[in-house]
């Protein structure tokens, strides 16, 4: 692991750094040899911290809850500023400087990894390529996941715990990259996403046409179209389809409904075309979607 910080570590802050002879092990199972912790922590309203690597062979990944910071990074040591919400993601063989301000000192959580597969997660996050940071903003789940890989330190010397700990990682990775896209809507001023995906829940039962959706957000449809696309990386009406299915599913699964009466509660008349575009969407048909639910049939046959 990069060479761990040595900021005095005060009572109500945690540093747990796992065994080397685990971390070997976890280098070569075949259940965490992609992704695995080497360190993790806490820092609160850590006055003082900074910590510089000119070599660093690993990964790291730091979530600011509160306060502020400074990073410098890569060859030009470009800088900037870290702010409650964000995370900094600094992959390995990235040089870097951090510090926390010393007017408003950071609370933090970091975990150093490794693994085979770490750049493919790293890849997943989508990072900004003049930027190792990310506006997540405060979320609660997001700091459970923390606190759930800082339970690994009353794992001792269990190999099962440790496993169980690479997934967790696995888990607040993947959780990070789902956050991203609903960080970049909550940046965007332009385009209520909230308000038009309640018109479209609100329209489930009849057809709905860009125009109108457009006019719900003072846009023109080409405007409209490209943020929509830019922001969910698909079209309004294709998601307006997703979610007809979707409530097609919930009627298969908790009515006796027939496809007719589906059909036209989710703004289909004709039940056959109906059926294509649930067929599109789901790969099966409304028929053996419920059969499914009736046990006649299995998930993949």
């Amino acid at each position: 692991m990069s060479t761990p910080s040595s900021w005095p570590l005060p009572p109500e802050s945690t540093r747990f750094v796992l065994p080397r002879k685990m971390v070997s092990q976890l280098a070569e199972h075949p259940l965490s040899a992609q992704l695995y912790p080497l360190g993790i922590g806490y820092y609160q309203l850590a006055r003082g911290h900074a910590m510089r690597r000119e070599q660093h062979d690993d990964f790291l990944l730091i979530y600011c809850l509160e306060g502020s910071g400074r990073v410098a990074f890569g060859p030009k040591q470009k800088r900037r500023i870290i702010r409650a919400g964000d995370v900094l993601v600094l992959p390995r063989g990235t040089p870097h400087h951090y510090w926390t301000d010393q007017k408003d000192p950071w609370s933090i959580y970091w975990i150093h990894f490794d693994g085979s597969h770490c750049q493919d997660f790293i890849d997943q996050l989508d990072l900004e390529p003049s930027s190792p940071l990310l506006s997540l903003g405060i979320h609660s789940r997001l700091v459970a996941d923390f606190e759930a890989l800082l339970d690994t330190r009353q794992a001792r010397h269990h190999l099962a715990a440790y496993l169980h700990s690479a997934n967790q990682l696995r888990q607040l990775m993947t959780h990070i990259a789902l956050l991203r896209p609903l960080a970049r809507r909550q940046q965007e001023d332009t385009l209520d996403l909230e308000k038009i995906h309640s018109l479209m829940q609100a329209r489930l039962h009849e057809q709905l046409d860009v125009e109108t959706l457009a006019n719900t957000v003072s846009l023109s449809k080409y405007h409209f179209i490209k943020k929509y696309k830019a922001l969910t990386g698909t079209t309004p009406i294709n998601h307006f389809i997703q979610l007809k299915i979707e409530r097609a599913c919930h009627l298969l699964d908790v009515t006796n409904k027939g496809i007719k009466e589906i059909a036209w509660a989710v703004g289909y008349e004709d039940a056959y075309y109906f059926s294509r575009m649930f067929r599109k969407i789901m790969g099966i048909s409304p028929s053996q979607y419920r059969a499914i639910r009736l046990g006649r049939s299995s998930y993949t046959g």
